[in-house]
């Protein structure tokens, strides 16, 4: 034993020197972190110089920030904050935390500017077509079933005292967040970055995004792009390059049903109960905060090209958006995207730049993109 204890000493101190040095080796750059979470993934990539070990720290981190978020605000766990306020009883004032109340304030200035094209509480709308945490076989509601719970709907169902910290609902609705949770999420990961003195990142949760400063150290521009469906798989339409903002994208083509030949979106429109029916395929919105980002794209993706257009332009928002045009794509952006991208090389990607509503409709006539 003797003999054995200055051996197994040695070689204790050697694996602890080896775990050290693995914590303190430097990464290459960008750093990314990936993995799944709320049913779809993350993707946190850093430039900012890191270490092994204070990379595998910022990502438990960061995952504890969403985990914060999923505990607030899902509909698939019956613990959560959201789901305490969909059983309370309709009338009664309930208590939150300021994330949610945060959320809930801001969805509904989303509803009342948007005419309620936006409406958290959609849900038992969003169960009903099968696409909610009831599951359901994927068919067509009974038209009977699906007028009795659009009746009850419609943003003035719920009540948020943002001051107060309190919200209830006023009829029996079931609220749902996932138009603007997702981009709640980004925005906290990238808050949580941030106060790890962190300067340089992109953030993608399940395709909302939100970037600061460069992605390198010539200060090379992080880059997205923006996917249109070709034979049947997402690929880049457009390319930008992004800085310090947050960008968020309502697509009808990646999660939908067909029924006897009829395909169903899952983007419903509050203000029928049904699937949207136009020739939008995509909107993109550019924004300070991805929340608002987030659920201004599930608005004007509901509205369609000309009244979502239109309401973009008298809002000053930035917005993208890709149309089906026979084989092809008619691209559509707001002044204020223009603004920020560059009239020259939205010219160079054949982005037409809606002015007014006759640019819209003369879009219709140009050539379809390849």
């Amino acid at each position: 034993m003797t003999v054995l204890r200055p051996i197994l000493l040695s070689l204790l101190l050697a694996l602890m020197l080896a775990g050290c040095s693995e914590r303190d080796r430097p990464l290459d750059s960008p750093v990314t972190l990936e993995g799944e979470i709320f049913g779809t993934f993350y993707q946190v990539s850093i430039a900012d110089p890191l270490t092994q070990g204070e990379a595998n720290a910022l990502e438990e981190g960061f995952l504890a920030e969403l985990e914060a978020v999923d505990a607030a605000m899902s509909t698939w766990r019956d613990d959560s904050e959201l789901m305490a306020l969909n059983r309370a009883p309709p009338g009664e004032w309930q208590t939150f935390s300021d994330p949610l109340i945060e959320v809930l304030a801001s969805g509904q200035s989303v509803a009342e500017a948007s005419g309620g094209a936006f409406d958290m509480t959609i849900g038992d709308l969003v169960n009903l077509w099968s696409f909610g945490p009831e599951a359901r076989p994927r068919e067509v509601p009974d038209d009977a079933v699906l007028a009795e719970r659009l009746a009850r709907i419609g943003p003035d169902s719920l009540e948020v005292d943002a001051q107060a910290g309190k919200a209830r609902r006023l009829r029996d609705v079931f609220v749902d967040l996932s138009g603007v949770a997702k981009g709640h999420a980004t925005d906290r990961v990238a808050a949580y970055l941030d106060g790890q003195g962190l300067e340089d990142y992109l953030v993608n949760l399940g395709g909302e995004i939100k970037v600061s400063g460069h992605r390198d150290a010539e200060s090379a521009p992080w880059r997205i792009g923006i996917e249109v469906p070709r034979d049947g798989r997402p690929e880049a339409q457009h390319v930008f390059a992004l800085e310090d903002i947050a960008v968020a994208t309502s697509g009808d083509y990646r999660n939908y049903f067909e029924e006897d030949g009829q395909r169903y979106s899952h983007t419903l429109d509050p203000r029928t109960g049904r699937p949207i029916e136009h020739r939008l395929a995509s909107v993109t919105v550019v924004h300070p905060s991805d929340a608002w980002a987030d659920a201004w794209a599930t608005a004007l993706m509901v509205l369609g090209e000309e009244e979502g257009m239109a309401l973009a332009r008298e809002r000053g928002l930035a917005v993208l958006m890709l149309a089906r045009q026979g084989e092809g794509w008619a691209s559509l952006a707001s002044p204020a995207f223009a603004e920020r991208f560059g009239r020259a090389t939205l010219d160079q990607l054949g982005v037409t730049v809606v002015e007014d509503a006759e640019a819209g409709m003369a879009a219709d006539t140009g050539r379809p993109l390849e």
